[in-house]
């Protein structure tokens, strides 16, 4: 069963984001008194009387062609992405909850909002609809409270007055949320292999998509940061599903643009949760940086399978030793991942974008292998009597054997007498020689420790 999907929309400044973190426990979104901070969706769990659901934060739906935007080059495009992204939440919603300002009381835009969302369903004629529940933010006192009633107007249904940046009202809101989601809608589950294309701003992740895809499925720009969502595409290859998930560049936090960019890199985090392997994109033209490193981090803390795709491979100047020289420098900075196979390509020209998805789906076979039991204890025994943990305290650790417990990533519990005297060290060095036999390239390998007497 999926989960539930709720979408939060409003014209621009009511409070969305506020309810946003609200609902979501944290603050996820950013917070701020400018009309139209929050240009992208975004995503969060939640939980309410036992239902979980998901929430999508929206940009302000503006119905106008108005308004300056200093970061947008045409106003009333950027007006009109906005209205498009909150319309794309609300097409993928399973109930949705339309924000107004009971200090503003109803405005134009409200109206035409409003008229916009009945619009939509009448256009979706002989489809399922979601239900529509209208909040009257910023009710700070009774007397705005009662003067939500007035929002009946809009033809939406009741009002429940709320106040999101105290907590007022969203209970009640909540129950008519949950409420309103059916949990009989069983659909049926996406096998396909997803293969996320991560990495920095304009290192040409949208072009790989283009060229696996066979088509050019997302728009390629030369300024950094043009792809402000993660895309989906499907393709079939090898008689396999498979999902490519293109997704916007991950920049160092201290120099996250305000605004779309902000969400763009919490969603290119999401999509690197949900992925079956991750292409590292680095570019061949620029120095490994930091950030290459961070990202590379983060999809290990998510025990994702990875391959290094080292991109513009064209640009650089080359001779015999070059590409050798690049690989022990990916080695030597990557080497919390020694593991990953790493491929030069030029998305640019397609030399050798025919090899990359033959990889990632070798990876991501082999992170479904499990060693049975009894192959991995004579590797652990094996490596015993080839090297004995050391102990500073005089007590030795004894590994009495190990399972491997699931695959996807291959995790091993091992039974051992004190948990505490296993250094990381040991452990690599176990892994080591587990991928001596069995190399799960690609694919990190995860040790539990378990005591037993």
């Amino acid at each position: 069963m999926t989960t539930p999907i709720v979408a939060i929309v409003g014209r621009p400044n009511v409070g969305k984001s506020t309810l946003f973190n609200r609902l979501a426990g944290e603050p996820l979104a950013i917070v701020d008194d400018t009309a139209g901070t929050t240009r992208d969706r975004l995503f969060s769990e939640s939980i309410w009387n036992g239902v979980h659901f998901q929430i999508i934060d929206t940009g302000g739906i503006d119905p106008s062609e108005g308004g300056k935007d200093p970061l947008s080059v045409s106003s009333a495009e950027y007006v009109k992405q906005i209205r498009d992204q909150a319309l794309l939440a609300v097409e993928e919603a399973d109930a949705v909850i339309f924000v107004t300002d009971a200090a503003a009381g109803i405005t134009p835009a409200d109206q035409e909002v409003a008229d916009l969302l009945r619009k939509y369903q009448k256009d979706r004629e002989g489809m399922r609809y979601p239900p529509l529940h209208l909040a009257v933010n910023k009710a700070e006192n009774e007397t705005l409270r009662i003067s939500a009633m007035e929002f009946f107007a809009l033809g939406l249904g009741t009002p429940i007055p709320i106040s999101a940046l105290h907590g007022t009202g969203t209970g009640d809101l909540l129950d008519a949320v949950v409420a309103s989601l059916s949990s009989e809608e069983v659909e049926e589950e996406d096998e396909s292999i997803k293969i996320a294309i991560v990495g920095k701003p304009n290192v040409g992740k949208s072009s790989l998509l283009n060229q696996l895809a066979g088509e050019k499925r997302a728009i390629v720009s030369p300024i950094a940061g043009t792809t402000r969502d993660a895309i989906d595409t499907k393709i079939v290859f090898n008689d396999l599903p498979v999902t490519l998930i293109d997704t916007a560049g991950i920049r160092k936090k201290g120099k996250i643009d305000r605004g779309v960019e902000k969400y763009s890199v919490i969603r290119s985090m999401r999509a690197i949760e949900r992925c079956d392997v991750a292409l590292l994109l680095i570019d061949a033209s620029q120095e490994i940086s930091a950030q290459d490193i961070h990202i590379a981090g983060y999809i290990l803390e998510k025990w994702k399978s990875t391959v290094v795709v080292v991109n513009k491979w064209d640009l650089v100047e080359k001779d015999t030793n070059t590409m050798e020289e690049f690989t022990k420098k990916i080695r030597y900075l990557l080497n919390f991942m020694d593991y990953v196979p790493v491929i030069f390509i030029s998305a640019l020209n397609g030399q050798r974008v025919n090899r990359v998805l033959p990889l990632a789906l070798q990876v991501q076979e082999e992170r479904l292998v499990h060693i049975s039991t009894g192959v991995l204890n004579r590797i652990l025994m094996k490596a015993q009597d080839m090297h004995s943990p050391s102990s500073k305290t005089g007590r030795l650790l004894r590994i009495y054997y190990g399972t491997q417990v699931r695959a996807d990533p291959p995790t091993f519990m091992l039974y051992v007498n004190e948990p505490e005297l296993m250094h990381f060290t040991y452990q690599r060095f176990l892994e080591n020689q587990v991928r001596k036999t069995y190399p799960f390239s690609g694919t990190p390998i995860r040790f539990v420790l378990k005591k037993r007497k």
